[in-house]
């Protein structure tokens, strides 16, 4: 058990020990920089020894040397790669320089997977070796293989070579090594310079060299040639015949390895080993090169001949009359050769046929046929033939013209009434040119010629009145027939709009609030016809229709009072001018109902103000008799007579007698006869007080016991109210006293 947790106390120190010395071993570090210098420079000549030198500039915090690993980029490729443990620099050493060692070439430095890439740099290698050409034999005979070889010394890369023939390129080949070695043929005799160079690629660029000093070739010609011969050579007719022979001179070779061949332009006639021959009919066209060829091997001799033949007769002509023709016309076709060898031929010896044979072909002298045109396009030919020569005429087109049927006549667009409009006549079949003539009851307007199928016939035309539209037709004519006319011309005229008016029903004083009420415009012109309302003060139009009547309507349902005011319409059809009526102004009315409840209304406050009147009237009337307070006895007053007067709190007798006195009678006497209320007695109030003046106590009008009676109910109607404290005093005076 001891030794167990001695054991597992040293495990755990020693991890614990070289935890901690791999802690302490980590130190940080930053590349600051890497820079590439070429050396001795970037420009250097071949064969000098160039050194590229990477060097990084690394800064770290331990002591321990950290690993470095340098790759040398050229033109974006890895040439070299090499890892260090020191700080020194990378040195590539490229030992005695080549062009293909061009190039741009850069650095890059990985430590610990942290990198840093230098700029580039440019070495610029120049001159080239000179190139050494060397072949096997230096004389040789025609067809007979060399051997050349052609070295860059020294040079390295993709090359390609390039040998001369006295300085013409016969041959180029790409290799990836300083030396190439090809097979060359030579088919000429004599004195040969041949010569070699080369040039290196360098993407993008390329370095040539110079050409290898010339070196001499002599070609031997071997003895054997190829032989052509013809019989007849000279004062050849077509028709005679030809023998040709192709043979070998010389045939000192083994005839297994030759060849001949006879041909005639890019015909070939025959062929054999050691001769050949050949028979045929001479014609006109045999006038072409005849070549005998020799093959051996890379040998190839060749012996040509031109063997002039006389044509016996030319190539016939066929034509056609008439040049133009309609379809089922008759026509005439004529097959003529211009020329033939009259001391060979006789004129009469010469026949002509028409190709193809038919029934609607009869011949009526030599090389002319009648001919019947067909319904479409037809090909003929002729052929002349003499002596077992026949020669065929190129092919005759004939195209029958189509007769032009009755023309169409009608109208381009919209006929409008006094305005300019254009008249289209067109044919459905007929061959161009067509000729097209408009008429106006038979008389002669104006032609137009269509010479293009895209081209139409157009006229120009104006008319004062819808009827004129049917007086005019047109003529349609493409040949000497009679031309054929077009129906009368069937349109619709568009009368442009005109008198526009607005009506509005019911009549404009009759229209209330709530009527159901119709705006009706109506023009004269040619539907369909667009109509539009407007409200003044609105640009948009607050209703729209189109009609195919002259008038139409815009009805509003239940007019209230917003919407009187000023309307008015517009027309517009196809003639596109616009007319515009004038304007109508709408007045809403109230309605019966309102009226009647205004009448009602008003009936009812006259008779309110009426009944108010009256009973004014009276309670004034009423206030005037009872205003006296004083009642004035006639000469002979009764003992009752006595005059009312009504005191308030404010008079001095209530003020001077608080007590249970409620009125004190006071009787006057006078001898004086009663006279008539003067004028200032109309005014008087009412009740009297101690204020009232004296005139209106004296009013003649109201007797004394009247005045008593009226102040007596007057104090006690003023008693019994709480809110008032009145005192009524009945006085009793004679009027003289009072007056």
């Amino acid at each position: 058990m001891d030794y167990f947790l001695l054991l597992l106390t040293s495990m755990l120190a020693s991890n614990y020990f070289h935890l901690w010395r791999g802690v302490g071993a980590q130190q940080g570090f930053t590349i600051r920089d890497i820079s590439i210098s070429l050396e001795p420079g970037s420009d250097v000549t071949r064969g000098t020894n160039v050194t590229v030198r990477c060097q990084a500039l690394v800064s770290s915090s331990g002591t321990d040397t950290l690993s470095r690993e340098y790759t040398i980029y050229k033109d974006g490729i890895t040439v070299y790669t090499k890892t260090i443990g020191s700080p020194d620099d990378l040195l590539y050493r490229l030992p005695d320089a080549r062009v293909s060692n061009t190039g741009k070439y850069k650095c890059k430095i990985n430590i610990e997977g942290r990198t840093m890439t230098s700029e580039t740099k440019k070495l610029t290698v120049t001159g080239l070796s000179t190139p050494q050409l060397h072949f096997n034999k230096g004389v040789v005979s025609e067809g007979e293989e060399l051997t050349a070889r052609c070295s860059a010394p020294g040079e390295t890369g993709s090359i390609i070579f390039y040998f001369y023939d006295d300085s013409k390129e016969i041959l180029e080949e790409r290799v990836n090594s300083n030396l190439s070695e090809v097979k060359l043929h030579f088919s000429s005799v004599g004195i040969h310079k041949l010569s070699c160079s080369y040039t290196i690629l360098v993407t993008p660029y390329y370095f040539k060299s110079n050409k290898s000093q010339p070196l001499t070739l002599s070609v031997k010609e071997l003895f054997i040639m190829p032989v052509l011969e013809i019989f007849p050579n000279n004062n050849i007719y077509e028709g005679d015949r030809l023998d040709i022979l192709c043979t070998i001179r010389n045939p000192v070779y083994n005839s297994g390895q030759v060849r001949l061949y006879l041909s005639r332009g890019t015909q070939l006639l025959s062929r054999g080993d050691t001769n050949v021959n050949h028979s045929m009919i001479a014609l006109a066209k045999d006038s072409e090169e005849f070549e005998c060829r020799l093959e051996m091997g890379n040998v190839i001799k060749v012996d040509t001949k031109k063997v002039p033949v006389t044509e016996l007769f030319s190539v016939p002509t066929l034509t056609m009359f008439p040049r133009e023709v309609f379809q089922k016309d008759n026509m005439t076709l004529t097959c003529r050769s211009n020329s033939y060898a009259s001391e060979r031929l006789h004129r009469d010896k010469l026949t002509y046929s028409l190709d193809p044979p038919g029934s609607l072909v009869i011949p009526k002298s030599t090389g002319v046929f009648f001919v019947k045109a067909l319904l479409y396009d037809f090909n003929y030919t002729c052929t002349a033939q003499a002596k077992g020569i026949r020669k065929h005429s190129k092919p005759l087109t004939v195209r029958p013209k189509v007769t032009v049927s009755a023309p169409r006549i009608a109208v381009v667009g919209r006929a409008v009434l006094g305005r300019p409009f254009k008249v289209l006549c067109r044919s459905d079949i007929g061959s161009l040119p067509i000729n097209y003539t408009l008429f106006k009851e038979y008389d002669q307007l104006s032609t137009a010629s269509v010479k293009l199928p895209f081209e139409q016939a157009l006229f120009t035309v104006t008319i004062d009145q819808p009827d004129e539209i049917n007086k005019f037709m047109c003529e349609a004519k493409n040949s000497r027939k009679e031309a054929p006319l077009s129906k009368r011309l069937d349109a619709a005229v568009v009368v442009p709009l005109s008198h526009p008016v607005l009506t509005v029903i019911p009549n404009l004083p009759e229209i209330a609030e709530g009527d159901h009420v119709h705006m009706v415009c109506g023009v004269k012109g040619t539907p369909p016809i667009t109509f539009k309302w407007y409200y003044d003060g609105n640009d948009q139009p607050v209703f729209t229709t189109t009609s195919d009547k002259n008038n139409t309507d815009y009805q509003i349902q239940a007019l209230s009072k917003e919407q009187g005011g000023t309307y008015y319409c517009e027309a517009i059809n196809y003639a596109n001018n616009v007319v515009r009526s004038a304007p109508v102004i709408i007045e809403v009315r109230l309605a019966l109902w309102k009226k009647a409840l205004i009448v009602g209304f008003c009936l009812l406050v006259v008779s309110v103000l009426v009944v108010v009147c009256v009973l004014c009237f009276r309670s004034k009337r009423g206030k005037r008799e009872a205003a006296a307070e004083l009642s004035v006895k006639p000469s002979s007053p009764k003992s009752d007579d006595s005059l009312t007067v009504s005191l308030t709190r404010d008079t001095e007798v209530y003020n001077e007698a608080p007590g249970k006195v409620d009125r004190v009678d006071i009787s006057v006497w006078s001898e004086r006869p009663p006279q008539p209320m003067t004028r200032r007695a109309a005014w008087c109030p009412m009740s009297l007080t101690w204020s009232t003046p004296k005139w209106c106590i004296l009013s003649k009008q109201t007797t004394p016991e009247l005045h008593r009676e009226k102040a007596r109910k007057q104090f006690t109607a003023n008693s019994r109210t709480p809110h008032l404290a009145l005192l009524t005093v009945t006085i009793m005076v004679p009027w003289s006293t009072l007056i």
